[in-house]
């Protein structure tokens, strides 16, 4: 096949090119550039990022095109980040990410040059079953992406390929050295898509008001100030900035709710305090890649949970979830994805 793989200048695109290639496949490597905004900062690896891609596809000897999705990534997912955030609510910008960029953009790019399929280096499988196609778990369950997946289009799911879904993640580390591919010692990437690790609060301030308010316990009252309600997500214990409190005990504080009404942050101290729990969500924005039979369903709240059994049932438009077990820092704004066994559903945004 004539396949299009996304190369990011990281050792799972990298070695995921190599496999296709092994694979008999003809293989084009295509570099996304979705952030311009500073990318001479030092928090902003794309120019590092290219010249590792390069390296890669000139070992393998393949084609190697760029395409500029800045602003559509500033459309759809970097509007959407902050928004969400202004509301006082934790986005995921990596799943909308995949949703609008690697996986429409990209995906589009590819089917109107006139190619076959598309690929990525997630850990992921595709399911063939009777004609129908079925996003999957990968054999490595530490590296497991498809939480991350669970909004694309489920009409792309016959075109796209996951070399990585049946390895684990030590074996591509270690293909990538046998192949003497640039990118088989680098750093996994982390933080925010395509624009990395960089200090959250300052970047933030760049593009939202700053609204401090009050830190307050369960009954109101005050015990110290924060910085914006965005800053924090429901469960968090590091950076609230509460150092001894008069008349408390030395436990660690939580965050349990956000007021926004009264700009308020509500804090809570003990690791399992009743406040920090929930047994049922409603889910906003559902993207079925595969009917559920409502039975054996599990779901993730948050990347690397284990599967948690629950019920779902709809009611006036709505879906709603309730757990079998109380679920610890449910948030509003994450997602929550739904599985059947190894098969992902897909999912939804978490409301309460």
């Amino acid at each position: 096949m004539k396949i299009l793989l996304g190369l990011s200048g990281g050792v799972d695109s990298s070695v995921a090119a190599y496999l296709l290639q092994e694979q008999g496949h003809e293989v084009t490597a295509g570099f996304m550039r979705n952030w311009e905004d500073d990318d001479g900062s030092p928090y902003c690896s794309v120019k590092e990022d290219f010249l590792d891609a390069a390296q890669v596809a000139d070992k393998l000897n393949i084609n190697l095109v760029q395409m500029n999705f800045a602003s559509e990534y500033k459309e759809k997912v970097f509007s959407y980040f902050l928004n969400e955030l202004n509301k006082g609510r934790t986005p995921n910008p990596d799943i909308y990410c995949n949703k609008f960029i690697k996986f429409k953009e990209f995906t589009n790019f590819a089917f109107k040059n006139n190619y076959d399929a598309v690929a990525t280096g997630h850990y992921s499988n595709i399911l063939k079953d009777n004609g129908n196609n079925y996003l999957a778990k990968s054999l490595d369950q530490t590296k497991d992406q498809t939480y991350f997946l669970s909004q694309i289009d489920k009409s792309l799911l016959g075109k796209i390929e996951f070399p990585l879904g049946g390895i684990l993640k030590s074996e591509v580390r270690k293909i990538a050295e046998q192949e003497n591919l640039i990118t088989f010692n680098k750093k996994d990437s982390t933080g925010i898509c395509f624009i990395g690790e960089r200090p959250f609060p300052e970047f933030l301030n760049r593009y939202l008001p700053v609204n401090t308010g009050s830190i307050v316990d369960e009954n109101g009252i005050e015990i110290g100030e924060h910085k914006g309600l965005y800053f924090y997500t429901i469960g968090q214990r590091q950076g609230l900035g509460i150092g001894g409190v008069k008349n408390r005990d030395e436990k660690a504080w939580y965050v349990a709710d956000k007021d926004f009404d009264q700009n308020n942050l509500i804090v809570v101290q003990d690791n399992n305090h009743p406040l920090l729990f929930s047994s049922e969500l409603k889910v906003s924005n559902i993207n079925w890649l595969k009917q559920p039979n409502k039975k054996n369903i599990t779901a993730k709240i948050r990347y690397r949970q284990e599967d948690q059994e629950c019920e779902i049932h709809q009611a006036e438009g709505n879906l709603y979830v309730k757990f079998k077990n109380p679920q610890r820092a449910v948030t509003p704004g994450q997602f929550i994805v739904f599985y059947e066994d190894e098969i992902c559903l897909g999912g939804g945004e978490i409301d309460i």
